[in-house]
């Protein structure tokens, strides 16, 4: 088992406990107090049917009642409304503020049950416990909340700080291999944004990931997490550094909003990367090999390096909706070398375009 304490502003800490299995968790929630509570166990129905029952045995050994709700997976369900029919089950289920809501399963669950539980009496007690790669590597820690809002990504949302992230790596064991390699474009990068080691590391260590190695997989987990820690004890609101968290986010959320019937968030992510990367190299901030090692690296791990049928003027006009915009203009994350990005405000539309030509699929590629 390892362990993250992340510190806060707002809450003295939490903490981020990576074992292999659920048996942990009854000790942390007798440390933090929280047996005798009521609990409201949000999940989809994917992850529901293989986990719910595991994780209310825990509950139930803790002198806690469970209630559920449990919604259609995927990111069309990542809506106000969803998050109302969360709160509409508190209510009638005469939840006090100091019951407690807890997140089962992926970025979507998480971000929506966070959501509800910062609304909910103005805020109660809640828990992650992340079932996928890509909540476990990124979404789970941050106090990041938040759903989709008229074509827009995460457009409505909260900072709140979770009481505890508990992942069971064991439960990577049953995500379809689209869905893990998903998960791994965060973990790559917060190693290209941050820590060269790390991302020589997860190359080197390539083999081991991909067969999905408990011990490779534990270790990536807290390199990755610790990174994100570093980055969001400096920054909590995203001020400032945070903003370095969404490399590969600004046109890849806005390909996402374009194709989210057809790609998966890190697979936007990745393309993403490549499209900053790409203009890190036209800016002649990283050389063309850099620019190239980063796009190649991702296709081991299963990820997109380009994309086919995407409307270059409609990605655009996404782009101007982004949250990432402020009275200064557009926060772009670009790269001075792998290890090290930066926040620019100068990237043009005219290099955005020339970004995504560069990552839409023709037969010449």
């Amino acid at each position: 088992m390892k362990r993250i304490t992340v510190k806060t502003t707002v809450k003295k800490e939490y903490d981020v406990v990576i074992t292999n299995g659920f048996k942990e968790l009854a000790p942390e929630l007798t440390r933090l107090g929280l047996n005798g509570r009521k609990c409201m166990i949000v999940s989809d129905d994917k992850v529901a049917p293989i986990y719910m029952e595991a994780l209310k045995e825990v509950l139930c050994a803790c002198d806690m009642s469970c209630s559920e709700y449990v919604f259609e997976a995927g990111e069309k369900s990542k809506t106000k409304e969803t998050v109302d029919d969360i709160l509409d089950h508190m209510v009638e289920g005469s939840f006090k503020r100091s019951d407690i809501c807890i997140a089962l399963g992926g970025g979507v669950v998480g971000d929506m049950a966070g959501f509800a539980a910062s609304q909910y009496n103005r805020g109660v007690p809640f828990i992650q416990v992340p079932t996928s790669l890509l909540a476990m590597s990124d979404s789970s820690i941050g106090g990041k909340t938040g759903v989709d809002y008229k074509g827009v990504k995460n457009v409505l949302g909260t900072f709140y700080f979770p009481d505890l992230v508990y992942m069971n790596t064991s439960t990577l064991s049953t995500l379809d291999e689209r869905q893990f390699y998903n998960g791994f474009a965060e973990a790559m990068k917060h190693g290209i944004i941050k820590d060269e080691h790390f991302y020589e590391w997860l190359i080197e260590s390539m083999y081991e990931i991909c067969d999905r190695d408990p011990d490779t997989l534990e270790e990536m987990l807290y390199r990755s997490v610790n990174i994100k820690r570093i980055v969001v004890e400096k920054d909590p609101w995203e001020a400032g550094d945070r903003a370095l968290l969404n490399f590969g986010h600004t046109l890849g959320h806005a390909i996402e909003s374009c194709k989210i019937d057809k790609l998966l968030h890190g697979e936007c992510v990745a393309l993403g990367m490549v499209a900053a990367a790409y203009i890190s190299y036209k800016k002649e901030m990283i050389s063309m090999e850099e620019y190239l090692e980063v796009r190649d690296m991702l296709v081991p791990f299963n990820l997109p390096i380009t994309v086919e049928d995407i409307d270059i003027d409609t990605i655009i006009a996404n782009v101007n909706k982004d949250k990432k915009q402020d009275n200064a203009g557009l926060k772009f994350i670009l790269l001075k070398k792998i290890g090290k990005a930066v926040i620019d405000r100068s990237v043009t539309e005219e290099e955005m375009r020339a970004a995504l030509k560069e990552i839409e699929y023709t037969d010449e590629l």
